[in-house]
């Protein structure tokens, strides 16, 4: 019988339990910083990475898989004539996904390449619910229909600390950067459609609180919470205080780990990413 395997990238914030429950194949993205480079995941880890950024004299830098990595994993997966499903953080944050899909057109072996819009625990939604299905018997098509009302039923916001790294990534300008500064502004920003878009300024991180709440709130009354996730650089002033909220809401399983070094080289360290999902 055809077997579908799942593939994703280092960004997607999997434990080490579900990669192994559902036999999901991970390509590490790698990271350069003060001339050495590092495997994301491998040879660097999320916590250890914040405390190398924040001594490191220049803004890091993340590169997606090469394509030969990807078409070597392709090959070896599908060369039985099982099928594959690659799913990867969003196109508008990085070529990873691009990597993807120059190696599907290579490799001989049957390949569905899909740009998940997002990243973080906001990934793994798409990954482990494309895994179970798979396990579960379904056929590629269903499985990639049903991803598209997942990333349909999906919101992630991303709060940045501070505005060093944006400027520095060319995220936005200096001048920005200098008011933001000077008015202690903390930017909220969604991942609508797959980009950084900002929504909302806040002035505390308590204003940061409250807006994430109120937005959760609105996004789920009168609907079923699936899942929910907090990627965090250090950012605990803002992250414990919206956990306990959402807990005292109703939903008990909020998952929290530090932010993947790929993702916290843009947002700098302090910053948080809030996701759920609904169904």
């Amino acid at each position: 019988m055809t077997k579908i395997h799942i593939v994703t990238d280092s960004t997607a914030d999997l434990t080490t339990d579900q990669i192994t429950q559902y036999s999901i194949h991970v390509v590490p993205l790698s990271i350069q910083i003060d001339g050495k480079t590092f495997i994301d995941g491998v040879d660097v880890q999320a916590e250890s990475f914040l405390e190398m950024m924040r001594t490191s004299k220049e803004l890091p830098k993340s590169s997606q898989p090469a394509v030969g990595v990807f078409q070597e994993l392709y090959d070896e997966l599908g060369k039985n004539g099982d099928k594959i499903i690659s799913i990867h953080m969003s196109g508008g944050m990085s070529g990873t996904v691009k990597s993807a899909q120059a190696a599907a057109e290579i490799t001989n072996s049957d390949v569905t390449v899909i740009d998940s819009r997002f990243i973080s625990y906001a990934l793994s939604f798409q990954v482990i619910e494309a895994a179970q299905l798979a396990q579960q018997g379904a056929i590629v098509e269903d499985i990639v229909n049903h991803l598209d009302k997942v990333r349909g039923n999906t919101k992630l916001f991303v709060v940045v600390d501070t505005l060093e790294n944006l400027v520095k990534g060319g995220r936005i300008g200096k001048g920005k950067a200098l008011i933001g500064s000077l008015l202690s502004i903390k930017p909220i920003a969604s991942l609508e459609g797959g980009e950084y878009t900002p929504v909302h300024k806040a002035r505390s991180h308590k204003q940061v609180v409250q807006y994430l709440y109120k937005q959760f709130i609105e996004d789920t009354t009168g609907k079923k919470v699936k899942n929910v996730g907090m990627s965090q650089a250090n950012g605990f002033s803002m992250s414990d205080p919206l956990k306990k909220l959402i807990e005292e809401s109703g939903f008990n399983d909020v998952k929290v780990a530090f932010t993947s070094p790929i993702i916290s080289t843009h947002t700098g360290i302090g910053a948080i990413g809030f996701m759920y999902m609904v169904e």
